[in-house]
């Protein structure tokens, strides 16, 4: 049976400031079968292609990540904050809205053997999306695919990482911010 996994998100408006409408996942992940079905669904359209890592972006990302990488069998590589990692990472800055933010995988990790699927839970603006597949190309690694649950289209962070040469699927999309 498949669910509306849609319905399953709750909108709440004016968080984190009045205007936005934030677009809760936790519910969803509250959902055994809608969290089950939603990580299955994007493993789903990545099977059998080749992928040997899945990236999860800090923090939500890490959830359905892991998910989809125990789904395809591969491992999973964590894309945390500055300073979270323990040992030698490297890292890629990205602009946020007002300043600029670092993100960092293991050094060692990856390199050109490698063919990354990167996952978080919602794509917006990209700018975090756009610099994880920056970080990842760095270390050699192939990247040209990245799944959402969630895509703000009209945010535009979609078409920022297509023109970027990835491939860009979500669950569901949400109009408005």
């Amino acid at each position: 049976m498949s669910l509306d996994l849609k319905s399953l998100v709750r909108t709440i408006p004016d968080y984190p400031k009045p205007g936005i409408l934030f677009r809760d996942i936790t519910t969803l992940i509250e959902h055994p079968e809608g969290f089950k079905e939603s990580v299955e669904a994007i493993a789903a359209g990545y099977r059998g292609q080749g992928f040997t890592h899945v990236a999860g972006i800090e923090a939500r990302g890490f959830i359905f990540g892991a998910g989809v990488a125990i789904a395809l069998g591969v491992g999973f590589v964590p894309v945390r904050k500055r300073g979270k990692l323990p040992g030698t990472t490297i890292g890629q800055n990205y602009a946020l809205e007002y300043g600029v933010d670092t993100i960092e995988i293991h050094a060692d990790v990856l390199d050109e053997n490698h063919k990354v699927l990167v996952v978080d839970d919602l794509i917006a603006t990209g700018g975090t999306a756009i610099a994880a597949v920056g970080l990842i190309r760095r270390t050699g690694a192939s990247c040209d695919h990245a799944a959402f649950v969630i895509d703000l289209p009209d945010l535009g962070g979609a078409a920022k990482l297509k023109a970027e040469q990835v491939e860009v699927s979500a669950l569901m999309a949400f109009e408005g911010h």
